[in-house]
């Protein structure tokens, strides 16, 4: 694949923190709100040919615009990026620490005190230079998540 590795999955698990920064505003249907977000990735497990990864990262820069609901259904977009340490070389012959980039669309399913989350991602894993080469690894995920409001 130009540019990318092909034959890699990725799966991970982790926890979300989130905190809206502004009121609602803007035009029309680009109503919403700004939130920064902190991701916690414990667990991240990279399936390539030569052999699995294992390790876990941090995404400290999270930008989200949530878009106004549209009765229980808030629909949202993101961009974030962060850190990836792993047990072995990802892609495999590189480098075991990473950056991870993104971008997200997704909505959101109101609940009174929590909400699901559906979205469609995609990730960009590059050592950024640290090693030679730097291939990356390009995947385009689906995620589900469950979160819970702590203030309205």
């Amino acid at each position: 694949m130009p540019g990318g590795t092909a034959d890699t999955n990725v799966w991970n698990v982790g926890a979300r923190f989130g905190w809206i920064l502004t009121r609602p505003h803007g035009p029309g249907f680009l109503k919403g709100r700004f939130e920064y977000v902190v991701d916690a990735v414990p667990a991240f497990v990279v399936f390539q040919r030569a052999y699995t990864g294992y390790g876990g990262g941090f995404d400290p820069l999270g930008l989200k615009w949530d878009f106004a609901a549209r009765g229980r259904i808030e629909p949202y977009m993101e961009l974030n990026g962060g850190t990836l340490f792993t047990n072995r070389d990802v892609p495999a012959g590189t480098n075991s620490v990473n950056f991870t980039s993104a971008a997200a669309f997704g909505v959101h399913l109101l609940g009174d005190k929590y909400a699901w989350s559906v979205e469609a991602r995609y990730m960009h894993i590059s050592n950024a230079g640290l090693a030679t080469p730097n291939p990356g690894v390009n995947t385009v995920q689906v995620r589900i998540g469950v979160g819970r409001f702590w203030h309205k």
